[in-house]
């Protein structure tokens, strides 16, 4: 008998598969749906952005503290936070987490 045999004839097998196998998936979708939060207006050839990250709610500390590794936060608002100096090839890696809803440039003023 293999240890692949083993596993899936026990419910505790079958069970710890379909967790790792949800958690692969919830990977990959937040990998496939990241590029389209990204607003189109953040296309061009500078190396670094000025982003506003949206949220559908109040960023709290935790949420101002996991985007410092991408740029310096420069403000919050009641659902978006203003992260500058970005580089393009983060971008992605800022839209990923699912409680971002939409990536686009600051808007200046508002």
């Amino acid at each position: 008998m293999s240890i692949a045999s083993d596993v899936l004839r026990s419910s505790k097998g079958r069970v710890v598969l379909g967790v790792v196998a949800a958690w692969a998936l919830f990977q990959l979708w937040l990998t496939m749906a990241a590029p389209g939060k990204i607003a189109a207006e953040l296309k061009g050839t500078s190396e670094k952005v000025n982003v506003q990250i949206e949220l559908p709610f109040t960023p709290e500390r935790f949420h101002v503290l996991a985007f410092q590794q991408y740029g310096r936060v420069s403000g919050t608002d009641e659902h978006s936070i203003e992260l500058r100096g970005v580089k393009r090839t983060d971008l992605r890696a800022v839209a990923r987490p699912y409680w971002v809803t939409a990536v686009g440039p600051i808007k200046e003023g508002g």
